[in-house]
């Protein structure tokens, strides 16, 4: 509760419904009592007409009605009331009461009572004026020197003055350049008049000039041509206020006798008599009203000023003083004597609470309570301290980038899977290889908890997963309402998906319009990608999964797949893909293995990662806490690195291919200038072969286009293969060395760092510059070695390696190190000391790469550490033999004329023999020719393309293409030349 506050004296609350306005209340002896103490006058805008005199009450109750006078109910509305001498043949003070169209002066009159009741008051009229025009406010004053008695000025809407000597009407005068009225007063000092004009300025009219100036009833407007005698009016001086004025004061006590102050809407002046500024005070609030009154200290005026905001401020000149707390926003402020104080501030608001106040500060008698003296536990407070700055240390170090998420969402979306396939499938593929392609329905709950205008649902799944529709535009949703959304998920290729997990956006624009995202993930069946089968007895790759717990009865684990299994002890399940490939999952009767096998290494990872998760949440169900699984045999890199080879190799392809049709675009778009300019010549000349040659290049090119778009679906297909097997080996390394949840997200991330392959940065340079960064910082061989990699600048542009023998030696040391102890973790860079010889290093421009030579000496060593790690098998000697038939084929093929001639289409040949016979026989039967060429052209692809299934089948992915752009290239170059001849 603050001090400064009004502390209330006497207050009263004015009827109800009624208005007020700074006019309606006046201070003065009014029943003329002889005692000097003022009494309160109050008019309302409803006609009534109040005389309080504020007393404090000795019985505590009634103070109010006690001290209400007199209470009378007028015509007409009271505009503004005042307290003078108006009458001329008495010293008495009356009442002016002004009213819209009448003015009226009251003598106010009290006889002493003979009961309890106390005197009574009475009003009566002394004399009234009814007015022509519509009155907007009055003064009154000594006109013209006169003293003994009042004279009184009304100020009419259309600014007319009208001046009356007690009970008869002297003149009327019209303002110059009126629009509308503003405040008026009268300045006795001057005999002058002061009002604000609708051009926000003050101007001054002396009682003389306007005596002397045309009549105002001889005319009815003030611009026409004065036709009787008089002067045309104009103010004795003129100050520029440049803001409406609210009110105008002019003091009459002797020490500030030349001040004039006029309160506006932003400022507060203080004017000399002469239109000289004396101050001015910028405010900073709305005022409302103020009271000039008598100051202490001479030279000095000061003022109660209110405002908007219901303070009551005390100025002296431009210095505040005081600031009072008022419970209303005063519309008129007044400074009263009364019995028992002198000095009273008397306020008004417009809804008619009538406050009698003085201000102070009342003592407080709240003391503080002692605090018990006790002796500090420094061990708390020290453990305490302890506390808190590991908790700052923390919050520090991981430090959210992004802004944390409101614990309460404005939509939940939910995603359910049905559990049984769709009848029937809405497949676009309706079979891969005889086995029929199943669809499974999703539908999609969002449910909102606030309004939700223009939301968008976006469905996200791996390929070659499709579903029927993958955007949906929401309806708008009110508070609690929801909206549900199906669509079906189903195998759109010849090859299954490294994932079964989809996702779901939902973006939509929050209440306030701020635009927010939010996903949520759904996991398809393994249904959908596979079928029940009869198990393999011989398989090519094989995987070995160990638990703590007694053998599990696989057909409880997959109930959906024992109704078609033929084994009837549960020891075994089988699973045929669609796109081909057969994984099989033996149980052993007497240990607690599992074994997964399968001719395809990354088709194996679905069924692995099924497996797994079955088995987490029967053990859970069972209520097994100490579940643990665990994989011991031997990483299967060299199975893994058969993947990577063959994504290699096709993106070198896709290289080629691109090169290729580079040179044949060059080539074509040469052929066809030197026909245009042979076409354009005025003397025809031989084409030599040219259309020949434009028909073959143009055939080479879509032959080159189709071969490009074929390897681009061959490269997608092994990227996916790719992604799966990566993902095997990250469980196989979780399972091997028991990692942790965070630990298995690094190695993800690091081994899978890309979700599309693109020709501009591909899956080999990615990986291993993420591996990279591993084995230089957290799984390095010593703090040292780790903080003079941190110390060092970025390594070059990513790129297209040559091959992958860098990227195997990392992957291998990765595995070496995480088998020797070593901990995946991004913290551990912050704890590294780096040491006093490598901080030199750290300074701008001292750090230069290491070269590349360095680091695969480096990686050489580390290699043959890691061949004691790894437990290779020793390779079929069929393998081996054809493995080293190819190298060294590869070493000793050179390539020759014809096979170049073969690969670009066989179109230099024909051109070659042409060019020596006669020109007439040139255009005999080209399209022969060309169909001979296309002949050869496709009987070797036929010869190829067989040879290649061949070799697929002795050893999948182990193949390579031979490095022919060279011999090509040299030969494109001189087809031109032969063409010009």
């Amino acid at each position: 509760m603050s001090l400064f506050k009004a502390r209330e004296w006497w207050s009263a609350v004015l009827g109800e419904g009624e208005e007020f306005d700074q006019g309606c209340l006046c201070i003065g002896d009014v029943d003329n009592s002889g005692t000097g103490l003022d009494k309160v006058v109050v008019g309302s805008y409803i006609g009534m007409l109040r005389i309080f005199s504020p007393h404090v009450s000795k019985s505590g109750e009634g103070g109010s009605a006690d001290a209400n006078l007199l209470e009378v109910q007028l015509q007409n509305a009271i505009i503004q009331v005042e307290v003078g001498k108006f009458v001329s043949c008495s010293e008495l003070l009356h009442l002016a009461v002004l009213h819209p169209r009448k003015l009226s002066v009251y003598s106010v009159s009290g006889t002493a009572g003979n009961v309890e009741h106390g005197s009574q008051y009475q009003l009566k009229l002394v004399y009234q004026h009814n007015l022509q025009r519509t009155a907007c406010n009055m003064t009154y004053g000594t006109f013209g020197g006169v003293t003994g008695h009042h004279s009184l000025c009304i100020q009419s809407m259309d600014g007319m003055l009208m001046f009356f000597e007690q009970d008869s009407y002297s003149f009327g005068r019209f303002l110059p350049g009126f629009l509308l009225p503003g405040p008026l007063v009268y300045n006795p000092r001057t005999d002058s008049f002061l009002t604000v004009s609708s051009a926000r300025q003050l101007e001054s009219y002396k009682y003389e000039t306007l005596a002397v100036a045309t009549e105002a009833e001889s005319r009815q407007d003030p611009d026409l041509p004065v036709k009787t005698g008089g002067k045309r009016l104009m103010p004795d001086w003129v100050f520029v206020l440049g803001e409406q004025a609210l009110d105008l004061s002019v003091p009459s006590f002797s020490h500030s006798s030349s001040s004039i102050f006029i309160l506006g809407e932003r400022n507060l002046y203080c004017v000399r008599d002469n239109g000289q500024m004396r101050f001015m005070k910028k405010l900073e609030f709305n005022p409302s009203c103020f009271m000039p009154y008598s100051t202490v200290t001479d030279g000095t005026t000061s003022m109660l000023l209110g405002n908007h905001t219901n303070m009551l401020l005390v100025y002296q000149d431009v210095t505040l003083k005081w600031v009072a707390q008022l419970s209303f926003v005063p519309v008129a402020i007044r400074v009263a004597n009364f019995l028992e104080l002198k000095g009273l501030v008397v306020s008004l608001s417009s809804d008619g609470h009538l406050l009698c106040s003085y201000m102070g500060t009342d003592p407080t008698f709240f003391s503080m309570p002692k605090v018990d003296a006790r002796e500090a536990d420094y061990e708390q407070m020290d453990a305490e301290m302890k506390k808190l700055q590991k908790i700052i240390r923390e919050a520090t170090r991981t430090q959210d980038i992004l802004p944390k998420a409101d614990s309460e969402t404005d939509l939940i979306v939910t995603a359910a899977v049905s559990s049984s396939m769709d009848n029937p499938s809405r497949a676009l593929i309706q079979d891969i290889n005889g086995l029929p392609v199943p669809s499974v329905s999703v539908q999609v709950k969002v449910k909102a908890s606030c309004v939700v205008q223009s939301s968008k649902l976006t469905v996200g799944v791996q390929p070659p997963l499709a579903v029927t529709q993958d955007q949906f535009v929401l309806d708008p949703m009110g508070v609690g309402s929801s909206t549900v959304v199906a669509f079906s998920a189903f195998l759109n290729g010849r090859y299954p998906p490294a994932d079964l997990t989809g996702d779901i956006t939902v973006s939509y624009s929050s209440p306030t319009g701020v635009p927010r995202v939010l996903q949520s993930r759904f996991s398809l069946p393994l249904a959908l990608v596979c079928a029940p089968s009869s198990p393999a007895k011989t398989t090519k790759f094989k995987i070995t999964v160990d638990t703590n717990q007694p053998p599990v009865d696989l057909k409880s684990i997959f109930p959906a797949c024992s109704a078609k299994s033929e084994d009837k002890d549960g020891n075994s399940l089988a699973f045929q893909f669609l796109s081909g490939a057969s994984v099989t999952v033996l149980a052993s009767k007497t240990s607690q293995r599992y074994r997964i096998q399968s001719d395809s290494f990354e088709d194996m990872w679905l069924v692995v990662k099924e497996l797994v998760q079955r088995f987490d949440q029967h053990f859970s169900k069972v209520g097994v806490k100490d579940f643990k699984k665990s994989f011991s045999g031997p990483l299967p890199l060299q199975e893994y690195f058969l993947c990577v080879d063959h994504h290699f190799q096709l993106r070198v392809n896709a290289q080629q291919y691109q090169d290729l049709l580079s040179e044949r675009a060059v080539q074509f778009r040469a052929i066809q200038r030197r026909l245009l300019t042979r076409f354009k010549d005025k003397t025809p000349a031989p084409l030599q072969n040219l259309d020949t040659l434009l028909d073959a290049t143009y055939s080479q090119v879509m032959a080159l286009a189709e071969a490009a778009e074929e390897n681009q679906v061959l490269l997608g297909e092994a990227f996916v293969r790719l992604q799966s097997a990566t993902h095997l080996l990250v469980l196989l390394l979780s399972l091997w060395q028991g990692l942790t949840s965070d630990q298995t997200v690094i190695l993800e991330a690091t081994l899978l760092p890309l979700l599309q392959d693109t020709p501009q940065l591909g899956w080999e340079e990615s990986c291993d510059a993420a591996v990279s960064h591993l084995l230089r910082s957290c799984l390095s061989r010593s703090p040292k070695d780790q903080a003079t990699s941190l110390a060092q600048a970025g390594g070059p542009v990513l790129g297209l390696p040559r091959d992958t023998t860098r990227l195997k030696k990392h992957i291998t040391l990765l595995c070496d190190r995480i088998g020797k102890g070593g901990r995946l973790t991004l913290a551990s860079e912050a704890n590294v000391q780096v040491p006093v010889q490598v901080q030199s290093l750290a300074a701008p421009g001292g750090v230069e790469p290491i070269a590349e030579v360095a680091a695969d000496e480096e990686e050489l060593e580390l290699l043959q550490e890691a061949t004691k790690f790894i437990k290779k098998k020793q390779p079929h000697k069929k393998v081996k033999k054809d493995k080293d038939s190819r190298e060294k084929m590869d070493m000793s093929e050179e390539p020759s004329e014809a096979t170049v001639k073969e690969v670009a289409g066989g179109a230099e040949e024909p051109v070659k023999e042409e060019s020596k016979k006669d020109p007439h026989k040139e255009a005999r039967d080209p399209r022969e020719e060309v169909k001979k060429d296309f002949k050869k052209e496709s009987s070797f692809s036929k010869e190829k393309k067989e040879k290649e299934e061949k070799e697929a089948s002795k050893e999948p992915w182990d193949k390579k293409v031979s490095m022919k752009s060279s011999a090509k290239v040299k030969e494109k170059k001189k087809e031109p030349e032969a063409g010009e001849g």
